[in-house]
């Protein structure tokens, strides 16, 4: 089941790694979806992003750009810059989401596909880059959204998200800062926190999906 707010999120901030920018974030993004598509994570298939007026906020407009090559191609970097909203020629990009489809494991290790299972969004913010890695599942923790424990699913899925989390600190090299917690979860580590258990069962979060 899809929670709709994260279940855990990683924050990076990467203003030692790279540049602030739109080029600097597409690369970026590129060579961290690179190690999520090793994993099976994310497989991308667009970007999109809201666009803001510099000292106003945002304008009513998001945009989405299918992906046809790698997410730092110039064509993709001169594509954005063409798709700025006619009747707001100083707006400016921004925080750039990666979505596409990753696989995930059943209880008897049967592979699924999942569309957005992993989002990755990098910020091309002027005052310093930054990137995020949120899951919104419960395929990643010990119990389920009903609060039933499936120990099985959280053995085949938690282990890989664990070891690209790890991969992304060494790529970045420096540790994510966990997101905030929301009524479906929060991250502890390289994983998803375990909730409050209570006769063996976690919290019913039904009613809120």
């Amino acid at each position: 089941m899809r929670a709709p707010r994260e279940c855990a999120s990683w924050f990076w901030d990467l203003e030692d790694y790279a540049p602030p920018g739109l080029r600097s974030a597409l690369v970026t993004a590129a060579r961290m979806t690179a190690v999520l598509r090793k994993h099976d994570l994310l497989e991308p298939h667009h970007v999109e992003w809201p666009w803001f007026i510099p000292g106003a906020g945002g304008a009513p407009a998001m945009t989405r750009l299918q992906l046809t090559g790698p997410i730092d191609a110039e064509e993709v970097f001169q594509r954005i810059q063409g798709m700025r909203p006619v009747g707001f020629p100083e707006a400016v990009e921004g925080d750039v989401l990666v979505a596409g489809t990753g696989a995930w494991f059943d209880a008897q290790g049967t592979p699924r596909r999942e569309h957005r299972l992993v989002e990755l969004t990098v910020s091309p913010e002027h005052l310093g880059l930054s990137a995020e890695v949120s899951v919104f599942h419960d395929i990643w923790g010990p119990f389920d959204f009903r609060g039933e424990p499936h120990p099985e699913v959280h053995r085949q899925n938690a282990p890989r998200l664990a070891a690209a989390l790890r991969e992304l600190e060494a790529l970045l090299g420096v540790a994510p800062e966990p997101g905030e917690p929301t009524n479906f979860g929060r991250a502890a580590g390289y994983g998803v926190d375990e909730p409050v258990v209570m006769d063996g069962r976690g919290p019913d979060l039904t009613d809120q999906l």
